[in-house]
Parts: C-alpha cells; structure tokens; sequence
C-alpha cells in the first residue's frame, strides 16, 4: 500500500517537490483552506516561505497524529529545529530536516546527482531508513548533517551565492559581446538567483544564523580589496590635500597650520569645499588626505561634516584646533546702505549670532548649497557678479586681500578664543 504524503505549500518547489513524489505516493495537496486533511495523510512535507513556517506549523498541532512524519525541505535548518521543538513539545509526532541543495531550475532535467540534507531530528531509525533510501534511489546525492553545521557551510556558500547574485542584480549586470567564460557563469548566478522570490532571499539572509557574519566579512573584504586597488600616493612627488573649504577659508588656514607644525614641504592642497566632496574623493583615491571641520565652542557641531561622515568610512589621522576671527565684508563698488544680505557657512552665523543681531540684524542671513556651503566661494562668486553684488559675506579677513573686498568690521565673532576642530583624515 502506498504512503500517503501530503505537500503543503504548491508554490515553485512544491511543484518541484511533486515531480519526485507523485509516482510513489499517494499525494494530497494541503492549503490554507483544508489544514484538517494533514490527518489523512502519513507524511507531512512543509515547502512553505521560511517566514512563514512556525505560523503554519502552529496552525496544524490539532491535526497532528502519533505516527505523523513531519519533514521540512526549508533552506536553512536551525530555525524549523526550534520550530520543531517549540510545537512538538508533548506529541510523539516525529520531524525529519532536510534541504533538497535544487530547485526548479536546476532540476528541470532530472533530480540525478543532486544534493539533499538530512537531519534525523526527532525521526525513528525506520522512517529515516526509508527515506533516505529513497532519496538515494531516485538519484539524489544524500548527505547527513546536524541543523548547525548544515547553517555555518550554507551562509558561505548558498547565503554568498545569493548575495552576489542580488548584488550584480542591483549593479546592473548586463551580456556583452566580448563575455568571458568567468563572466557568463557571473550571469548564470544572478539568473538562477533572481529567478527564485526577495521573499526566500530575505529569509535565507534572516533566518540563517551565520549569514549576518559572512555579509560583515564580505563588506570587510570588498573595503580591503578596492583600497588595494588604490594607489599609496596619488602623487609621488607631493602630497595631495583636500579640503572643506576653497581659497582663503578657514580650513585652508588650518592644514597650513597644519602642514608647518609638522614640517610638511612638498604638498598641494585641492579646494573640494564640502564635507561631502572631501570624503567622496578621499574614497575615490582622488586626495591622499583630507581635512574638514567638525565642531566650534560656540557653534557646535558643523551638520555638513556629520553627515558626510555618515556616508563614508575614513581613519582619523589627527584632531586639531584653530582659533578662528570673522569679518563683514562687501564690495568696494558697493555702498554700504545698499547691503542687503550677508552670505556665509551657517557655522559663521552661530558663531557670530550676538554681534550680528545687535549690529546688522537688518541684514538677511542666507547659506548657498552645493559648493556655495562654503564661505570662500561666496566670496570668489560675489567678485565673479554671480551672486547679487549687495551680498555682504561674513569669514576670513584674507578673503578681502584675495577678492578685493572691502572690510565693513572685524572680529564678530561672539568668543574671543573662537575655537574650530578640524580632522584630518585618509582611508
């Protein structure tokens, strides 16, 4: 007489999973409408979402029997274990783990020399015997193996597998006419991989214990890799510098300072004017160091920086202070009771708030965006006529040597010992 073996779940590998079975057994078909026929049936495979599987098993205690075979085909084997456990606990209903290593794919010509995972779990030595004997006869390649070792060699090889695939997924990997070996199989991994649900992906990559490991080593290794790609100088000759500001800002004042306390001679500096950009070409191996600003005694953190350091990853290769004054300036061909705005970073106003509301609170505060972040630049667009010439700007007192600008008042800042810290980084 034939078991009786009910599939719950007729999704892609359920009706892989029928390919196999229906020939020997008596099949019954279980959905969410007729959980109560799992008692008509001997064996209980489960071929449901990995997410979805400890709901489904809890849904079906009532129906299960003392001589039920409940076996798994999930993709990762530690979680349906717990599973398992947690809902069996009191029934001598038994549980078998397994991992068919196919899918519809890769067994639409035959199921000879495929590899399936089994646990013994909570399955007698008869029912065990049986099938894995009959795994073995219908070709597969059969392999005995705990749940947690099954996990740990699954997150190095399915789980990576997977997560490449994904990855050349999301890069936009595309057929070329000059493919290589190497490159069509890179395209057959992404199609096997992508061709299978985000659903089964996301849980593969959740519901393995030891996947989270292996994407932190995988980001670890692509972060040593591309930096070995980069070169040690970008310059043999001198070292380039970027930094936040553009000519005459305060941060060019401070890798001078920098680069004198330290005796450094041969050097170039790159005016990048934002956080963003000194960290991106930092990355790029554009600069082989990069310094920006990062925090004022009066005016706090500088928002700009914090959140291009959240972007990217650097090492700090020094921290250091400044103290900084700031001017009112304006051009000369300009009549001061014309001054309708002043232009600057908005770390410049914080640092001067108390002066400019006592003295030019009549004067509206505005920050550029992009590279008008920084003061400098404001200052080299207001002698270029790119920005309204009734535009004051609020920085360095060089800027007016640097732009022909004339001084309308020195030293606003509301702290006399206004101090900056900079960073200096590299990668």
């Amino acid at each position: 007489m034939k078991k009786s073996v009910a599939i719950v779940g007729l999704g892609r590998f359920g009706k892989t999973l029928k390919r196999l079975l229906e020939k020997y057994f008596d099949l019954i078909i279980i959905n969410r409408n007729n959980p109560e026929d799992i008692s008509n049936a001997d064996v209980v495979f489960y071929c449901v979402p990995i997410s979805a599987f400890e709901s489904v098993v809890k849904n079906h205690r009532e129906y299960f029997k003392e001589n039920h075979l409940l076996i798994d085909v999930l993709s990762v084997k530690m979680h349906p274990k717990k599973v398992f456990e947690k809902h069996l606990k009191g029934l001598r209903t038994q549980a078998l783990l397994t991992h068919p290593m196919f899918g519809p794919d890769s067994s639409k010509n035959g199921f000879g020399g495929l590899q399936l995972i089994m646990d013994k779990f909570k399955t007698n030595k008869d029912n065990y015997d049986f099938w894995k004997d009959f795994f073995t006869k219908k070709g597969l390649n059969v392999i005995e193996m705990s749940a947690q070792e099954h996990d740990r060699q699954a997150a190095n090889s399915q789980g990576v597998t997977h997560f490449i695939g994904r990855l050349l997924e999301k890069f936009g990997l595309k057929p070329t006419e000059i493919d290589s070996l190497g490159s069509k199989k890179l395209q057959e991994v992404m199609g096997q991989t992508c061709n299978d649900t985000w659903e089964l992906f996301n849980d593969l990559q959740n519901f393995n214990p030891y996947t989270k490991a292996m994407r932190l080593k995988l980001g670890r290794t692509y972060d040593l890799l591309y930096n070995q790609l980069l070169p040690k100088r970008t310059n043999k000759k001198k070292i380039i510098i970027g930094i936040q500001g553009g000519k005459g800002s305060f941060n060019e004042e401070a890798i001078l300072f920098y680069v004198k306390k330290n005796i450094i001679k041969k050097f170039q500096i790159k005016y990048l004017y934002t956080s963003e950009k000194v960290l991106k070409n930092l990355h790029e191996g554009n600069i082989d160091f990069g310094l920006f600003a990062i925090q004022n005694v009066v005016g706090g953190v500088v928002e700009e920086s914090t959140y291009a350091m959240a972007k990217y990853k650097f090492k700090i290769v020094e921290e250091f202070q400044i103290s900084i004054s700031h001017c009112l300036m304006k051009r000369k061909d300009v009549d001061r009771k014309n001054i309708k705005v002043v232009m600057a970073h908005s770390q410049n106003f914080r640092q001067c708030k108390n002066s400019l509301e006592k003295k030019y609170s009549n004067l509206k505060q505005i920050s550029g965006r992009g590279d008008l972040l920084d003061t400098a630049k404001c200052a080299e667009a207001l002698a270029k006529n790119t920005i309204d010439k009734s535009t004051a700007i609020l920085g360095p007192k060089i800027l007016a040597e640097i732009y022909n600008l004339e001084i309308i008042e020195e030293n606003l800042q509301d702290n006399q010992n206004n101090l900056t810290t900079f960073f200096l980084v590299s990668r």
